[in-house]
């Protein structure tokens, strides 16, 4: 039973996207939280690494909720779903193209769709902000420059930094972040063992 509701609540997602994996997020986040799969931390979690990792951010998000919600057959049936609306659409518009492309009702329905894919991109960086940069209950001002909240926020701008201003490629950035995200983890585990 979990294999068919894995199916279809991403081919539920998959049909009802447009404007790629970061435009999924919000469904994503709703599907998997009322479905119980996992928590907000732990979903962030995926999600970072499934911008981390090689291919389609729909496809390694789905195939990671799939593995920790039905193992091996749930990835396949999470995937499954997620890429077959999108499959059978680009079929369809691929057999119809020149007339889609010229037709000024898809036109204009693109040119609705795009202020929307916009917000829900802001949306989803909007939750994801609030899950990682928690400010709620910091004991002042000191204490957040000493929090997590505060060096996961460092490492975002020094990482914007990089990328947008100094032009650097996102690959080195990407694994300089997570160096420092794994070095930062255990320092933290280290000082609270010896502490």
């Amino acid at each position: 039973m979990i294999f068919l509701t894995l199916f279809l609540t991403f081919f539920k997602i998959g049909i009802s996207t447009f404007g790629g994996g970061y435009a999924m997020i919000p469904m994503i986040q709703a599907e998997v939280l009322s479905h119980g799969w996992m928590t907000q931390e732990e979903l962030i979690n995926f999600i970072a690494v499934s911008e981390s990792t090689p291919g389609p951010f729909a496809v390694n998000i789905s195939t990671y909720v799939g593995t920790q919600t039905g193992g091996l057959p749930g990835a396949v049936c999470a995937t499954f779903g997620v890429v077959l609306p999108s499959f059978l659409i680009i079929l369809l518009v691929a057999r119809c193209f020149l007339r889609f492309r010229s037709s000024r009702l898809v036109s204009a329905a693109m040119d609705g769709l795009r202020p929307a894919v916009v917000g829900l991109i802001a949306s989803a960086a909007v939750s994801i902000a609030q899950t990682v940069f928690p400010l709620a209950g910091i004991g002042g001002f000191a204490a957040f420059f000493s929090s997590e909240a505060f060096f996961a926020l460092l490492i975002f701008a020094v990482s914007a930094v990089l990328i947008f201003w100094k032009k650097l490629h996102p690959i080195p950035v990407i694994a300089a972040a997570a160096v420092l995200g794994i070095a930062l983890c255990c320092l933290r585990d280290l000082l609270a063992v010896s502490g």
